[in-house]
């Protein structure tokens, strides 16, 4: 019974370390995902500012796009159901870009200023659908599962080996408790747009400035 629990520990940590790094790998992925985001955005909107007049009506567009943009990243990372739905791209999107795309070009700085605008449109609809890829758990259910019951059968044998008492009661709280919180920890990471940890999207939605 000793050299069965003590395997079965020793396998219980190894899946353990495994879905905590896999889960933290997940929750930095897509906060950096975020972060280039937001910093394109905000690129796009210099680069609009720096065309001149002829794109004041574009930015003016941009801004409610942005919101709109943070809000249905956030809806569709929340639930796992919205990865079964194809993509779609939002009406706003389009027409900023379309907008971009028809703005005149009258000399040589405006025509490199709206082709760099157009690639940092480029960049902003790629990395969305990276997030949208990305919606969902990113956790093995079968391995949480595994991991859980390998961890009840240790704790039963706990008990096997000595009598109970008010001492050994109060550590197998401390030891479940625990092993809980890690477990807890790992969903919480796998959640990274929702939850107690999840990533905040007011550095996005607060981006640009009103004009």
């Amino acid at each position: 019974m000793r050299l069965g629990t003590a395997l079965i520990s020793t396998i219980a940590a190894l899946v353990l370390g495994l879905l905590i790094a896999s889960a933290n790998s997940s929750y930095e992925t897509q906060s950096g995902e975020v972060n280039r985001l937001t910093a394109d955005i905000i690129l796009l909107d210099r680069l609009l500012a720096e065309y001149g007049p002829d794109a004041h009506a574009v930015r003016d567009h941009l801004r409610p796009a942005v919101n709109s943009l943070v809000d249905r990243i956030w809806r569709e990372n929340a639930a796992s159901a919205a990865v079964q739905a194809p993509f779609e791209a939002t009406a706003a999107a389009e027409a900023v870009f379309a907008e971009i795309v028809a703005l005149p070009a009258q000399n040589e700085t405006q025509r490199a200023l709206k082709a760099r605008g157009i690639d940092v449109s480029g960049d902003i609809a790629r990395t969305r659908l990276l997030l949208f890829a990305q919606a969902g758990s990113s956790l093995p259910l079968p391995f949480l599962t595994v991991l859980v019951f390998w961890l009840a059968m240790i704790f039963a044998s706990f008990s096997l080996f000595s009598r109970l008492n008010a001492t050994l009661i109060v550590a197998l709280f401390v030891f479940a408790l625990s092993a809980s919180g890690a477990i807890f920890l790992i969903l919480e990471l796998g959640q990274p747009f929702g939850g107690l940890m999840q990533i905040s999207s007011e550095p996005l939605r607060h981006a640009l400035a009103p004009l």
